[in-house]
């Protein structure tokens, strides 16, 4: 398989219109791409680190690839699988949010260097549209085109409202590849939808054709994304410990898709290996994650620690308890949000047991010698 090849196979979902068209293009010259990116959380996670594995592969071609960060669409938050509406945020927010967001992405893509990856804030070209501006680019579009998407549907059969900015998002989004002039639209096959109104938009206002490559997403049997489900979200700020056990949760049925999806791993009898040994493939499939992120040594000791702390069932933590402290109090510190209110959460969810038993009464009052363990990660030790 050549390399352009690979590229264009290599967790791919689907090209449109076609990876015959796309890769002699490719073959011919190099070609401007990009993969959009909203500021809705402070850190990027695991899906989208599934894009910027594929704007890699890209980059290492010698191919001109776009981080872009929706600074503008991100205020409006993307619709997509979404039943309910949601929040508007701020561009202070916004901004906020994005701030350490190329540090993080510098862990996949080159920003220096002969080919540097560009950062680019679509608020660059949205800010300056006029009301006239948008009639024009929306005029491209139909009411039918937008309403016809599955969640809309859903909302109006629930007699849910769908405000009027949301049905403007995929008209943003999609004027993106106007305002840039590109060539190739990378996204999650969740994403086709707007990729495509992308493509319309720069074929009617420019007459130019775009390809869209869609990435398969990284889900269990039941269609659940992995490494995003409330508690155990993987995000590139995390540090590698915390990364290596959170690949360790995934389920068996994933881990050959997280081969091809998050490493650079070559696919040879991928699929054999991890019928024969499904926990030592998961464990490489965690090391070579952190390394990708984080450099061999840190990778090293984050399974170090794994099989210290979950395969050995060592505590990760000796604490202190003062007499009379809460069970709430005492693991308030060590939950993903540090407060005791995520706390009380976690020990409503029965997901706190101490000394082997489950606790559900947040008011508990630890004692020396009692051995905590918070979700399936959090080992803790009452001296």
């Amino acid at each position: 398989m050549d390399q352009i090849e690979e590229v264009l196979t290599r967790g791919v979902s689907e090209v449109l219109p076609s990876k015959k068209d796309l890769h002699r293009l490719m073959a011919k010259r190099k070609i401007k791409l990009y993969q959009g990116f909203d500021p809705s959380a402070p850190s990027l996670h695991l899906g989208n680190f599934v894009g910027l594995m594929k704007l890699k592969q890209f980059q290492k071609l010698g191919h001109e690839v776009i981080f872009l960060i929706g600074d503008f669409t991100g205020m409006i938050g993307d619709p997509t699988d979404k039943l309910a509406m949601r929040p508007k945020l701020t561009r202070e927010k916004v901004l906020e949010n994005a701030k350490s967001w190329k540090a993080q992405a510098s862990k996949v893509l080159d920003f220096d260097g002969p080919n540097p990856a560009k950062i680019l804030y679509n608020s660059e070209w949205t800010d300056k549209l006029s009301a006239k501006d948008v009639l024009e680019i929306a005029s491209n579009v139909t009411y039918a085109q937008l309403i016809e998407r599955d969640m809309y549907q859903e909302r109006i059969k629930n007699g849910q409202d769908i405000r009027f900015h949301e049905l403007l998002y995929p008209i943003f989004q999609g004027y993106d590849s106007v305002a840039m002039d590109v060539d190739l639209e990378v996204g999650g096959n969740d994403q086709l939808f707007n990729m495509m109104m992308g493509r319309t938009l720069l074929k009617a206002i420019k007459g130019k054709g775009k390809s869209v490559l869609t990435t398969k997403l990284l889900v269990d049997k039941e269609g659940k994304k992995v490494g995003k489900t409330t508690g155990n979200a993987l995000f590139l700020d995390s540090k590698p410990n915390d990364f290596y056990a959170g690949i360790m949760s995934f389920p068996d049925e994933v881990i050959e898709l997280g081969f091809e999806l998050l490493t650079e791993v070559p696919l040879d009898e991928i699929n054999q290996k991890v019928k024969e040994n499904p926990m030592w493939e998961k464990k490489r499939l965690a090391f070579e994650i952190v390394k990708l992120l984080w450099g061999e040594k840190n990778a090293r000791m984050a399974q170090n620690a794994f099989e210290q702390t979950f395969q050995e069932k060592r505590p990760t933590f000796d604490i202190k308890v003062a007499s009379g402290d809460s069970l709430a109090v005492t693991i308030a510190p060590f939950t993903s949000l540090e407060s005791i209110s995520e706390a009380k959460r976690l020990i409503k969810q029965n997901a706190v047991d101490i000394n082997g038993k489950i606790v559900s009464d947040s008011s508990y009052k630890v004692k020396a010698g009692d051995e905590i363990k918070v979700g399936s990660r959090t080992f803790l030790k009452a001296k």
